[in-house]
């Protein structure tokens, strides 16, 4: 029988009190700059971001994560409260709106590349087939198939250090990436094909030629 992670690990921390006995208390101003709208520095930020992490919660409670990414400013502010962000073609899974269905609880980290800080907003989410917001969220004149709306609940701006530490948009620090397995040989394995790796990499190939515009 495989041992849950208390009885693998020792000393674990289960309660604030235990935390906070290691890590202290937050200072006031890590404390306080939560706000619970966007504000015109928020609105600059989303405005210059290409890419958004979307957090959503599945039917058993489990946590799914998903990127999304577009030419920056693709995520629209609609009052200080409200945000929708486009669906753009993908792989059909719909994870995310499908965990929607029955938890509305989403979270998005927004990235500017080249800027240290990370901008966090929480809230619950809607999935609309609104026509006339589908309209405005078109992109080189095709207009999305859905949207997902965002009641926006909590705000606040990441310190820089997990960027500086990790040299995020320094190439200089990056990996070496040249002797990593490919998706497609991952694919092939997860999902236990019969296809050639050449085979599964022409799909994905041809996927993204003509899914993307």
């Amino acid at each position: 029988m495989t041992k849950s992670l208390q009885e693998r690990f020792s000393d674990p921390i289960t309660t604030e009190a235990e935390l906070r006995a290691i890590m202290g208390t937050p200072s006031p101003i890590a404390r306080d700059k939560v706000i619970d709208h966007i504000d015109q520095y928020c609105a600059e930020f989303i405005a210059h971001a290409p890419f958004v992490v979307l957090s959503t919660r599945g039917p058993e409670g489990e946590m799914d994560l998903s990127p999304r990414g577009d030419p920056a400013g693709f995520v629209k502010l609609i009052d200080e409260h409200t945000l929708a962000l486009p669906d753009r073609l993908g792989n059909r899974r719909a994870d995310t709106f499908a965990n929607l269905m029955v938890n509305p609880e989403v979270g998005l980290i927004f990235l500017v590349p080249g800027k240290r800080e990370t901008l966090r907003v929480s809230g619950q989410g809607l999935l609309v087939h609104d026509e006339d917001l589908r309209s405005e969220l078109a992109h080189k004149g095709k207009v999305p198939q859905l949207v997902l709306v965002v009641d926006v609940k909590r705000v606040m701006f990441q310190c820089a250090k997990c960027m500086v530490r990790s040299g995020l948009w320094q190439p200089e620090s990056w990996a070496d990436v040249s002797e990593m397995s490919s998706l497609a040989e991952a694919i092939k394995v997860h999902s236990e094909l019969s296809e050639s790796i050449a085979e599964i990499d022409h799909v994905i190939t041809q996927s993204e030629t003509e899914r993307l515009y």
